[in-house]
């Protein structure tokens, strides 16, 4: 028979498809057992009204055989086939799929989600041609005699001829490339490769998958001497695990067994604290499975980290990491998401358009809010897990977006109570606040014991307050954007009016400035432009001296600036400091009395003034040598 052009027409199109459309090449697989698994499925949808289909649902099954000498893999299915008309219209126009006819010609009402087939452009077959030289297609369809031969090597055309077959279905023989410098073709005939890329992509393609899997098996009384030996042994396996766990009932899936599947599919060592398990049906339908993990991977705050979720469509894996499926702030979340109603691109591996994505990512993100909020309440201890591993996750989806997530996230984050000794959250902050308080007190540190310890917290404590210690980077950003909760303003310690202070307490602050005005000046001018100013605090009790702020810019948020990397020294953003003294401590008094009579003694005290200041606020100093020297010169 002549060879035949193909219709659509262009060796252009079918170089596109090949070397364009597709990603990795290794999708071939995925492309021809989907393509035999809708195949079955049409026989299968038929035997329930033919009964001359004579075959039951446990005969169905698709065959891989692999022939190493011959270079060829032939994937075998006993569905549908293909009459002659079917073969020419269906594999020599490219972009024709007859299973999007078959979908079109369902009864109406019948729901095509019941029939489960997801070839839609028709060009999947074609993906052979990446690894293949020629393609030969034996086929017979039901209800025909005559079987056929479709072969092809590229774009040149080709040829159908009639052919002996004595089962209904289609054999797809790839005859595999040489192999090059770039590519070894030769892996796709090794049982190993195969049984790997079954697993990544078509685990759960509902019917079973037949390979001959070799294995070696040693023989005590084997070899020519009698003292053992390997004996290679072929046997048939089912490669593919057909039913998902997140498809089968929940009254048959454990959460133990939930947590085994996460274990192994996911590479982590330790049970999630959640799982979550999702079966929705309406205009969007789809199953899922979700997993909290305990801890974070080693690179997840790094920019190599993924996110995103395993997204299937009917059982064939279309995306490894699915970003658009989870929120940033919930990045951590591990799981698959599996709908028949995914509108894909030509390649089945991107989609096509996004409404039903942003359908199923908003209903999946309530879901783990409602998880997450359900750990935190009924079980602490996972949730504490979680939380350690994860709040600064939470924190940044806080400020992110310009705080578009803030309400989402307020009652999900906790920090350590100076009063409970132990994290926190904000509603419980506020359930415990006497009614006589009315901000939310906190305190910014590396540590929890350095916050609790620093000066300013010690009218908060004699007021009978609880105080929260912030320990992240981000920490301060998170209070500043929420601004407030529960009608309760947040107040930093460090640098806010606390409104503990009596009217009385606020006069004597005002007038002991006042009378040392000219001392407080002197003491600005001796330390050479390192303060905006200096005051008297009526904040501090026992301690001499502490260092604060004026402005949007704290000392925590300068430390967070001066740590980011890249930026040079001169455009780093800086702390307008504020250095207030404690007028009632006997360090003041000394410092008075050298203003008085020794000025430059004055000079060098309101220098290791400054320097405590420093240490007390975690910051370091310019010069240790020299305080050091400094601090001798005054005995």
């Amino acid at each position: 028979m002549a060879k035949k052009q193909f219709k659509a027409e262009s060796k252009r199109l079918l170089d596109l498809m090949i070397n364009s459309i597709y990603t990795h090449k290794e999708i071939f697989l995925r492309e021809i057992i989907s393509n035999a698994s809708d195949a079955i499925d049409k026989l299968c949808y038929r035997s329930l009204t033919d009964e001359s289909v004579g075959m039951a649902r446990e005969d169905f099954r698709i065959c891989l055989d692999v022939d190493k000498d011959a270079r060829t893999l032939t994937v075998r299915d006993n569905g549908i086939g293909m009459t002659k008309e079917e073969l020419d219209s269906n594999l020599g126009v490219i972009a024709s799929s007859g299973t999007r006819l078959f979908r079109d010609n369902l009864p109406e009402g019948e729901a095509a989600a019941d029939v489960d087939v997801i070839g839609q452009f028709g060009v999947g077959f074609y993906s052979a041609f990446m690894v293949s030289d020629k393609v030969t297609v034996i086929t017979k369809a039901f209800g025909e005699e005559q079987a056929w031969k479709w072969e092809s090597a590229g774009a040149d055309g080709y040829t159908i001829t009639p052919f002996e077959k004595p089962d209904v279905g289609t054999d797809v023989i790839m005859h595999l490339k040489a192999d090059s410098d770039q590519e070894d073709y030769s892996a796709y005939l090794e049982s190993w490769k195969l049984k790997d890329l079954v697993k990544k992509y078509s685990d759960y393609v509902r019917w079973p998958i037949h390979m001959t899997v070799e294995r070696r098996e040693w023989d005590e009384k084997g070899g020519e001497d009698g003292k053992g030996a390997y004996n290679t042994i072929s046997e048939d396996q089912v490669v593919n695990t057909m039913v998902p766990i997140w498809q089968r009932p929940k009254s048959e899936v454990s959460d133990d067994d939930c947590k085994a599947y996460y274990k192994e599919h996911f590479h982590d060592s330790t049970d999630p604290v959640g799982v979550i398990r999702v079966n929705a049906e309406g205009l969007t339908s789809y199953k899922a499975m979700l997993f909290i993990p305990a801890q974070a991977p080693y690179d997840y705050y790094t920019r190599d980290y993924q996110p995103g979720l395993q997204l299937y469509s009917s059982g064939v894996m279309i995306m490894d990491k699915c970003a658009d499926l989870v929120p940033e702030h919930f990045r951590f979340v591990r799981g698959v998401v599996d709908s028949p109603d995914l509108s894909l691109n030509i390649s089945r591996e991107l989609l096509q358009h996004d409404r039903q994505l942003k359908i199923i990512a908003g209903n999946l993100e309530k879901k783990i809010q409602s998880e997450l909020t359900r750990l935190m309440a009924e079980d602490r201890e996972h949730y504490l897990t979680f939380y350690n591993a994860f709040a600064p996750q939470l924190k940044y989806g806080v400020v992110g977006d310009y705080g578009m997530h803030k309400d989402q996230l307020k009652d999900l984050l906790l920090f350590y109570s100076v009063s409970q000794d132990k994290l926190i959250s904000l509603k419980e902050y506020v359930a415990a606040m006497p009614e006589s308080q009315k901000k939310i007190y906190y305190a910014c540190a590396e540590t929890a014991k350095r916050a609790a310890a620093l000066p300013q917290a010690e009218t908060v404590k004699a007021a009978g307050c609880d105080m929260l210690c912030l320990t992240d980077s981000v920490d301060e950003f998170v209070m500043q954007m929420l601004g407030k909760y529960e009608e309760k303003d947040f107040c930093n310690v460090t640098n806010d009016d606390l409104g503990l202070e009596s009217e009385d307490e606020k006069k004597q602050a005002e007038e002991k400035a006042e009378q040392s005005k000219e001392l407080l000046d002197f003491v600005k001018e001796s330390l050479g432009g390192a303060v905006e100013s200096v005051r008297i605090s009526h904040k501090l009790k026992s301690q001499p001296v502490f260092l604060t702020t004026d402005g949007e810019v704290t000392l925590e948020m300068e430390k967070y600036f001066q740590s980011l990397p890249g930026v040079p020294e001169a455009e780093r953003i800086k702390a307008k400091r504020v250095l207030e003294l404690n007028g009632a401590h006997p360090a003041f008094a000394a410092l008075q009395k050298a203003y008085e009579e020794d000025k430059p003694r004055a000079a060098r005290l309101s220098m290791v003034l400054l320097a405590q200041a420093q240490l007390i606020a975690g910051l370091p100093l310019d010069d240790p040598a020299a305080y050091t020297e400094l601090v001798c010169g005054l005995f």
